[in-house]
């Protein structure tokens, strides 16, 4: 949930106009008045909570819905409380309001609220922090991209459902040149920049939707639905001399990170994901052993091709240095 500063002015605005009101005759003179202004007051304290709840919709939580429900549903009551005290009979003791079938039902009410709110509250934190945990398990700290745990059991989705989807699967593998030669001369911090550069390049480049995490030190992995090996090997292609644009901001001659790309086709969805790593990793290899910034390319050897079909993977045009995208593309011209 995005955290906020606090707005003094909207926590303590309530009280100062209950306080600055109270100062005038005809309110403080006037029970249902007094009732009236203390019910709003409430009531927009307990709906802008609820709105807060529903503000961080975007973190996945069941249990946020029954929250805002009984905060929406707590302000409503008050709300009502001035007409339903009006129409509703006095008991028989006396006019105290005290006595007061609403003030009955209202206090019950109230009871019932603040213990439902507290043990939901407590779901709420205990589901949070299980989330967490849970999206931490699967995210690369560093660099905020998908870990390799995460890789894996994507990647394996996508090779079940390549069936039914009729379109092969690119499987592509990236390293960064010389990575361990910058960390030694250059820190680790320098390093991490590096590391963030390239993840924050090849996800523009991929596109957000697509699976890209780091699976190593410097090794990074994607897994993207293509129409050919030569699709993917232009999709790979393109995030190598993007990121070679973007390098070039660390503005140092003897500083010019570069990244060796290795592509492989899978076809198969009784393919494994290890398998195809293997794969790609000749390609890897060889691109390491050919000089370097560069992206190679290799076959499985039962591979069968299946039809084509373009890619929704965006083009992004560098400018002067800069990473930037261009209106959707595909990479591919559809035949």
């Amino acid at each position: 949930m995005e955290y906020r500063k606090p707005q003094w002015v909207l926590l303590l605005g309530g009280a100062v106009l209950w306080l600055v009101l109270c100062r005038v005759p005809s309110v403080a003179n006037t029970w249902n008045l007094r009732v009236l202004l203390s019910s709003g007051i409430i009531t927009a304290y307990t709906w802008a909570a609820a709105y807060e709840f529903w503000r961080g919709r975007s973190e996945p939580l069941v249990s946020r819905w029954p929250v805002i429900f009984m905060l929406f549903a707590h302000g409503s009551l008050y709300l009502l409380r001035t007409p339903f005290g009006a129409m509703l009979p006095w008991s028989p003791v006396g006019n105290e309001v005290f006595d007061s079938v609403w003030m009955t039902v209202l206090s019950f009410e109230a009871l019932l609220f603040t213990i439902s709110i507290a043990f939901i509250l407590l779901a709420m934190a205990k589901e949070r922090t299980e989330h967490r945990h849970k999206t931490m398990a699967l995210v690369d700290p560093l660099t905020g991209i998908a870990n390799r745990r995460a890789f894996l059991d994507g990647a394996a989705d996508l090779l079940a459902r390549q069936e039914a989807d009729r379109e092969p699967l690119a499987m592509m593998l990236f390293d960064l040149d010389h990575f361990k030669q910058i960390n030694d001369r250059f820190g680790h911090a320098v390093g991490d920049a590096v590391l963030q550069t390239f993840a924050g390049t090849a996800t523009a480049t991929l596109g957000a939707d697509v699976l890209f995490a780091r699976i190593g030190g410097e090794e990074f992995a994607s897994c993207v639905p293509v129409g050919d090996l030569d699709e993917a090997f232009a999709i790979a292609d393109r995030v190598r001399r993007n990121f070679a644009a973007a390098a070039a901001r660390f503005g140092a001659d003897e500083l010019l990170p570069t990244v060796s790309g290795g592509v492989t086709l899978g076809c198969d969805p009784r393919a494994r994901v290890l398998d195809l790593l293997s794969i790609v990793d000749r390609a890897l290899y060889r691109a390491k052993e050919n000089g370097r910034n560069r992206v190679e390319m290799e076959t499985p050897k039962e591979q069968a091709m299946m039809p084509s079909a373009p890619s929704i993977v965006p083009i992004i045009e560098v400018n002067r240095g800069a990473i930037g995208a261009s209106a959707p593309k595909r990479w591919r011209a559809a035949s």
